[in-house]
């Protein structure tokens, strides 16, 4: 004769019978299925945990507390199984992600590097063309930082001579930078001019 009620499955389980305990997972698994999918919204998850609460419960079934509601002691089992899970998805996922701002930043840091070097080249490419007064200048100036007075003083050119020779040089590499540079050309004049 087969036990009808959960107590009398209970009684059975824990003295390791193996119809009993099936005849709970049949009872019981379907709402706790649909509860843990609730959580997780994953179908292969909640699968999953549902096959560990019942595994939790065959293997502690001769440890089992004194227990009124079954089906609700099933529950909690899976409750505390499906926030375990939920816990080690989500220190996974900020694994993830702390993984991926690594990577963007080695990635940002390269591409800067690159562009640093792409256009210390395309700005050196542009004086190579121009008298070495000129690119005397535009280094005393856009490199050292001096003045168009400090300039005139050091090189014993008028101030007027120093920048008209400058407007000259920024002219060039525009130009320069336009045919040659693309986008990357007409950024670095801009910040050329800012500077």
């Amino acid at each position: 004769m087969q036990a009808t009620t959960d107590t009398e499955l209970l009684q059975q389980l824990r003295k390791g019978n193996e119809s009993a305990f099936r005849q709970l997972y049949d009872r019981h698994s379907r709402p706790v299925a649909a509860f843990i999918y609730q959580l997780t919204h994953s179908s292969v998850d909640a699968e999953d945990i549902l096959q560990d609460t019942f595994l939790k419960l065959w293997t502690s079934r001769d440890q089992l507390p004194a227990i009124e509601n079954i089906g609700n002691y099933i529950f909690i089992i899976a409750r505390n199984k499906t926030v375990d899970h939920l816990r080690k998805v989500a220190r996974q996922q900020q694994l993830v992600d702390q993984v991926w701002a690594n990577i963007s930043e080695v990635a940002d840091a390269l591409d800067l590097q690159l562009n640093a070097r792409e256009s210390q080249q395309l700005i050196s490419n542009a004086l190579a063309q121009l008298s070495e007064q000129k690119q005397t200048i535009f280094r005393l100036s856009r490199v050292e930082g001096l003045s168009h007075d400090d300039i005139a003083a050091q090189l014993g050119l008028s101030k007027s001579r120093v920048k008209n020779l400058q407007v000259e040089t920024l002219k060039h590499i525009r130009t320069f930078l336009s045919r040659y540079g693309g986008p990357l050309g007409v950024l670095l004049f801009i910040c050329l001019m800012k500077s």
